[in-house]
């Protein structure tokens, strides 16, 4: 008995885990999507991207992933 309410308690445990990173990543693609968005596409938006703003939209979710991955690599450093 003690042992399935272990393993019952271990897996809520996972299963939250999973969920907090599935908002954490969900939040992130919508910070991205505004920040990259305000600072590339400057005009009103046609069918397709230009390739100014393609490759704008690129480097800058690129830059922020990237310093998000800095950011946590150095508050895991300080733990």
């Amino acid at each position: 008995m003690i042992i399935n309410m272990l393993k019952t308690s271990h897996q809520l445990v996972h299963i939250s885990h999973q969920e907090k990173q599935k908002a954490m990543v969900s939040e992130m693609v919508g910070k991205i999507t505004n920040v990259c968005w305000d600072k590339c596409i400057t005009s009103t938006p046609g069918s397709k991207f230009s390739s100014s703003e393609s490759t704008c939209l690129t480097n800058c979710a690129q830059r922020y992933v990237d310093m998000s991955v800095l950011i946590m690599k150095r508050f895991q450093s300080m733990q």
